[in-house]
């Protein structure tokens, strides 16, 4: 964690796959009023493919070119609507080079859902369409692998506990801006 304290209008959600960006994204972005933005959902919009499809029949380096190209975008249509928006980033996004300066540098605030591996490991074991889960070994590796960019958000949130609390904890950090009534 970077130890400043960030606020803005443009708050990404960082974590494993499992950890619940996209619930808690929509959640928070509901209580605030916000734009909610999944990246992945959005990659899908745009090519008219799933995730795993994509992964199938174009390959992981296709999967981050588009991937970065749609965190472009939003990062663009965050900064020109002036609209406050949760971002739910892909759990590999942070890892790809160049995208944790594109964050940086649109004034992000990153949020990681933290949770342990053993909890993300039961959590996909039964979901089907992640196609970078093949196995409990190589499951664990990739957490090891992520786990150092993970930890280079700005705040920290358990992510192993009911929806709702995750939330609650992301509407305490310091980082909303203050509605003046």
């Amino acid at each position: 964690m970077t130890g400043e304290i960030r606020s803005g209008r443009l708050v990404c959600l960082a974590g494993f796959m499992g950890a619940g960006k996209s619930t808690a994204g929509r959640l928070v972005a509901r209580q605030l009023g916000w734009t909610f933005v999944d990246l992945d959902d959005r990659i899908v919009e745009v090519t008219g493919l799933e995730i795993a499809q994509i992964f199938a029949e174009r390959g992981e380096p296709e999967f981050r070119r588009l991937e970065q190209d749609e965190l472009v975008r939003v990062l663009g249509g965050a900064r020109e609507s002036q609209q406050s928006r949760i971002v739910s980033l892909g759990g590999g996004t942070t890892v790809q080079p160049g995208n944790l300066a594109l964050l940086r540098g649109a004034g992000a605030v990153l949020v990681w859902l933290e949770c342990p591996v053993e909890l993300l490991l039961s959590r996909c074991a039964q979901i089907r369409n992640r196609p970078l889960f093949r196995d409990e070994a190589t499951f664990r590796e990739l957490y090891r692998q992520r786990l150092p960019f993970y930890q280079l958000s700005d705040y920290r949130v358990d992510s192993s506990q009911e929806p709702v609390r995750v939330v609650e904890q992301i509407l305490a950090l310091n980082i909303f801006p203050k509605v003046i009534a």
